[in-house]
C-alpha cells in the first residue's frame, strides 16, 4: 500500500452575507417590509426574548408533530416561532406567549403556510 497523499479540494467558502438573492425577490421584500410596519416587530429584542421563551416553554419540540427541533436555520428541523393566531398588525396579539408556538420549520413552510393560503392559491 502507498502512502496518503492531501489532495486540494477545489472548494472554497462563501460568507454567509453574501448569499444570492434574486433581484425580483429582494425588491418584493423591501416592498413587503414598508407596506407592513409590523414586520418590524420580528427585529426588536422583545420578539427575540418572547420566542426563546417560547421554545424553552415547549421544550424545544414541534407542537404539530412532536419531533424534537434540534436543526439550525435554515435547516427542516430548526424551531420556528410561529403564532397560532394571525396578528394581522395587532401588536398585543403579536406578541401574546399564548398566540406563539414552536413548529418545526418543514412543518412552519409546508402545511402551516398551505393551510393559511386563499383557497382559490391552493
Amino acid at each position: 500500500m502507498g502512502k496518503l497523499t492531501m489532495v486540494s479540494s477545489g472548494l472554497t467558502t462563501v460568507r454567509s452575507s453574501t448569499v444570492y438573492v434574486p433581484q425580483g425577490q429582494r425588491e418584493q421584500d423591501q416592498q413587503r417590509a414598508r407596506s407592513n410596519a409590523w414586520r418590524a416587530w420580528y427585529n426588536t429584542p422583545e420578539w427575540r426574548r418572547l420566542r426563546i421563551e417560547v421554545f424553552v416553554r415547549d421544550a424545544y419540540t414541534c407542537q404539530a408533530t412532536g419531533v424534537l427541533l434540534t436543526g439550525k436555520h435554515p435547516e427542516p428541523n430548526s424551531p420556528v416561532a410561529d403564532h397560532k393566531v394571525p396578528h394581522r398588525g395587532d401588536r398585543a396579539l403579536f406578541f401574546d406567549p399564548a398566540n406563539v408556538w414552536t413548529l418545526s420549520k418543514a412543518y412552519h413552510d409546508r402545511e402551516k403556510q398551505r393551510a393559511e393560503q386563499p383557497r382559490e392559491m391552493r
